[in-house]
């Protein structure tokens, strides 16, 4: 009964009404493995952009990853402790990579990122369980794809130290104004920089770095040139 009126159904003529495309397409989408799938996506976007600064593309999709998996997590009953868990996972995946401390946070990152795996959906309702299936294989994944960056992170400081300004010293540049102790500029690599000398250096002669001083370069005039 609707307000209080009997309605007759029998004999009722049946009408189907066929969702439109964008319909079936977010009837895909709204499902907890999907938006496992897009976390897990944004995670090593996110971490890939952090530990390779300028390759765009990790950054990019990451983040078109991680705005449809908060869209799915605005619309799925997603439990926010294991979405805390997880969110504590990622950042103790990001902080081992550039705290010496040798792998432990990402252990700790693992335990946090299973658990918050169980628990991210209301196991109660059978339509929103996430299976074991995506769990353990992710977790797996997870582990194998941060120790590897760790690990590279940790190799890279045992290297000696080969980047940063001090590479420049000895290398010839252009003067693109006259250069004195009162200073001058000069474009190295690809940067416009303040540099000073100690003997005077015309406009469009060849200088050489001697040595790097905070912001300015200290020059003198190339050799040979």
């Amino acid at each position: 009964a609707i307000d209080g009126k009997t309605l007759k159904t029998a004999g009722a003529e049946i009408s189907e009404i066929k969702m439109s495309p964008s319909e079936r397409v977010f009837q895909k989408l709204w499902r907890p493995e999907v938006m496992f799938i897009l976390m897990l996506i944004a995670m090593y976007g996110i971490i890939g952009e952090l530990t390779t600064p300028g390759a765009i593309l990790p950054g990019v999709v990451g983040a078109i990853a991680l705005i449809l998996a908060l869209y799915l997590a605005a619309i799925l009953p997603v439990n926010g402790t294991g979405l805390a868990l997880i969110a504590l996972a990622l950042m103790l995946f990001v902080f081992d990579i550039y705290a010496p401390t040798h792998g432990v946070l990402t252990i700790g990152g693992i335990i946090s990122f299973l658990i918050g795996s169980l628990m991210l959906f209301n196991r109660a309702d059978p339509l929103f369980r996430l299976s074991l299936g995506y769990i353990i294989p992710a977790t797996l994944i997870t582990a194998l794809f941060f120790v590897f960056v760790v690990g590279k992170g940790l190799r890279a400081q045992l290297l000696p130290v080969k980047a940063g300004a001090e590479t420049m010293v000895g290398k010839r540049v252009t003067a693109l104004t006259p250069i004195d102790s009162r200073g001058g500029r000069i474009f190295v690599e690809g940067e416009y920089w303040n540099a000073v000398s100690d003997t005077p250096i015309g406009k469009e002669d060849v200088a050489e770095i001697a040595a790097v001083q905070g912001l300015t370069l200290k020059v003198q005039p190339a050799k040979g040139a």
